[in-house]
């Protein structure tokens, strides 16, 4: 497929060797589903069910393909790479499926940093820069006329559904097989909160990034570490465990350098990677460890709670019962500390009947899931 701006996928003038779909007609075609974070960005493609399977869904699901790449928040890499990277994911992605553009049905991106519907138009409207790209498993060779912008619309063929979510919505799919209802937590190198109701109203906590104080995040936390190392070196705040563990980690000799080492490189992702060494040191009893952790679980309840408060999901009487999906490596549990069992407990003493789902499958298939059931509808209101 050539599009206006001279854009070529050469992959898909090759015959597809590995049983993929060829065409939009076979087996009903098939859906991409996106789950881009600030650490990775993963993307499925996945056989379009059947109308049937809309109340019991297969196991396993058919997904067709899966590929990785970096971030795509725009706000954490800059609009450029986050495009790239999302053009690059997709396209690798049908390339190990053996599927053409003309095979997808819908879409489903579901990306940090969207957070207002002028982000999700950005989305769309992404992917217009000249460039070539090339990976182990995908040459892909753009061309760019002046006078024309590609977006994500020009991509695909017309007839793909295309949805565009905050990552935290991919994330609630995937606990709830695809269908809006309840809260989810992701806690990994961000933090949010996001919830719906059962009739489509939805509201968020937190999620707006470290600077505006997403503090139960693994960024928060590991953040809160460089600053109790600092302060103990400056006689301003105890002596810890961390400065020890920190600077060996780092290979660092002296607190000092850790000035060099944030700066040099302050990127999320980088920083919330000592995660494991704070959470090391609360389980060896460092005082300083345990009430960072500690604050990050009442910062992550807080976050779940305004969004119940909000929204009303736990009834008039407030012992109503709704999901709350759990997500990320924060809330993994250790030896120890189990970040998302405190976490769970906090919430409960508000909401007795707050149900916590640990999800069976990543949020990119949640992003396929949420797809399929809005292309499910709009296609029962047609028939």
């Amino acid at each position: 497929m050539k599009h206006k701006n001279g854009e070529i996928w050469e992959f898909e003038n090759v015959n597809s060797t590995t049983g993929g779909v060829e065409d939009a007609h076979s087996d009903g075609g098939v859906i991409l589903g996106l789950d881009g974070g600030t650490t990775s960005t993963i993307c499925i493609c996945m056989r379009v069910l059947p109308l049937s399977s809309s109340s019991n869904l297969p196991d396993p699901l058919p997904i067709l393909a899966r590929a990785v790449a970096g971030c795509s928040n725009h706000n954490s890499v800059g609009e450029a790479a986050a495009r790239d990277t999302l053009e690059q994911v997709m396209a690798e992605t049908l390339v190990k499926a053996g599927a053409k553009r003309s095979a997808v049905r819908a879409v489903c991106l579901g990306v940090s940093g969207v957070n207002h519907p002028t982000d999700q138009e950005r989305v769309l409207n992404w992917l217009s820069a000249a460039r070539k790209i090339v990976s182990k498993n995908i040459f892909w060779h753009q061309q760019l006329l002046n006078s024309c912008n590609n977006s994500l619309r020009d991509i695909f063929p017309s007839h793909v559904k295309l949805y565009v979510h905050n990552d935290a919505v991919a994330a609630l799919a995937s606990g709830t097989y695809g269908k809006l209802h309840g809260c989810v937590l992701i806690a990994g190198t961000g933090c949010i909160a996001y919830g719906f109701t059962e009739d489509g109203q939805e509201a968020r906590a937190a999620g707006a990034g470290p600077v505006l104080g997403d503090w139960g995040s693994g960024y928060g936390i590991s953040a809160q570490a460089l600053t109790a190392v600092i302060r103990a070196n400056d006689g301003r705040g105890p002596q810890t465990m961390l400065t020890n563990s920190i600077l060996q980690s780092l290979g660092l000799s002296s607190p000092d350098e850790l000035i060099g080492w944030t700066y040099a490189d302050p990127s999320w992702a980088r920083i919330a990677a000592l995660v494991p060494l704070v959470v090391s040191c609360a389980e060896a009893g460092d005082q300083i460890a345990n009430r960072i952790l500690d604050e990050a679980v009442q910062e992550l309840a807080l976050d779940v709670k305004a969004v119940v408060k909000r929204l009303g999901l736990s009834g008039p009487d407030g012992n109503g019962s709704f999901p709350v999906v759990m997500v990320g490596g924060v809330l993994e549990a250790n030896k120890k500390w189990d970040i998302g069992k405190e976490v769970t407990t906090c919430i409960q003493k508000t909401y007795p009947k707050a149900s916590p789902i640990r999800p069976k499958v990543e949020p990119a298939v949640g992003a396929a899931l949420l797809a399929w059931n809005s292309l499910m509808k709009e296609t029962s209101k047609l028939s």
